[in-house]
């Protein structure tokens, strides 16, 4: 007999900076000379050497079992072309895994980006497509020393889907 997961549909919202505050920022396009403030993305790098980059993600589905969380920076993401995303999220926690009631997914389309505050919990970004770039924003050594990461599957024989 085999164990098969439950799976647990999360309904994916529209992201607003309102909304999306628990969990850090939406970066929406501002005029070119605007002064600093508090609609800019509020960074935290000051732990390593930043690291920009483009990452190439193929289409892995909209399922996940797994949750991370990076608890010395902020992240930021934000997809190239326009393309619409979706991300799962958990708000900050000191505990070793987000309440399974607490994990909640946005659409954020392809022209903002988001900041994720230090310590919030994601998956993603998940899409459709064949396959989407993405700019990241971290630190050069953040999947490697400040990666923890929560398994549902693990916990709760749980499989989370973005709809």
């Amino acid at each position: 007999m085999t164990n098969s997961k439950i799976v647990k549909q999360l309904i994916a919202q529209e992201i607003t900076s309102h909304n999306f505050q628990p969990f850090g920022q939406v970066i929406w396009a501002s005029e070119d000379g605007k002064k600093y403030d508090k609609d800019d993305a509020q960074l935290s790098l000051e732990n390593g050497i930043p690291r920009f980059y483009i990452m190439r993600l193929n289409n892995k589905g909209l399922k996940f079992t797994k949750i991370t969380r990076h608890g010395q920076c902020t992240q930021c993401l934000g997809s190239l072309e326009g393309k619409e995303w979706l991300m799962a999220v958990a708000a900050p926690c000191t505990e070793d895994a987000p309440k399974l009631e607490d994990v909640i997914a946005f659409k954020i389309p392809g022209n903002c980006f988001i900041k994720l505050e230090v310590g919030t919990w994601h998956a993603g970004p998940y899409f459709e497509q064949d396959f989407v770039d993405f700019y990241n924003l971290e630190l050069s050594d953040t999947n490697v020393v400040d990666h923890f990461t929560h398994d549902f599957a693990k916990s709760h024989n749980l499989e989370l889907e973005i709809v």
